[in-house]
């Protein structure tokens, strides 16, 4: 099964990484809601579920540094599970946006 994200991480798919390290990976993300927007998720593929449940205190501090360095003004974080929240990738992830007013949610 194909994963672009897999794939990144396996060094085989471009991508501007801003931190890695055994168990996580950032980099930016291609989509532009906002002037910043990376993808923090942990390299072995999982489901947002498994991530959830088993990952977030490995992610939740990464994704929470990032934020402060890359966004001092504030930043957003969001998770995507399943197809009808728009979730694209199999691959477990957390959109981190800033780098502007976000304005209220949707």
């Amino acid at each position: 099964m194909y994963c672009v994200f897999c794939n990144i991480v396996a060094g085989t798919e471009p991508a501007r990484i801003h931190y890695q390290d055994d168990d996580v990976i950032v980099f930016d993300n291609r989509l532009r809601w906002a002037p910043t927007m990376i993808l923090v998720m942990p390299k072995k593929h999982m489901t947002q579920a498994e991530m959830w449940n088993t990952y977030m205190h490995k992610i939740g501090p990464v994704a929470v540094e990032m934020g402060t360095r890359m966004c001092p003004n504030g930043y957003r974080i969001l998770s995507n599970f399943g197809r009808d929240a728009m979730q694209s990738q199999d691959h477990a992830h957390l959109h981190l946006l800033g780098g502007t007013h976000l304005g209220p949610y949707a």
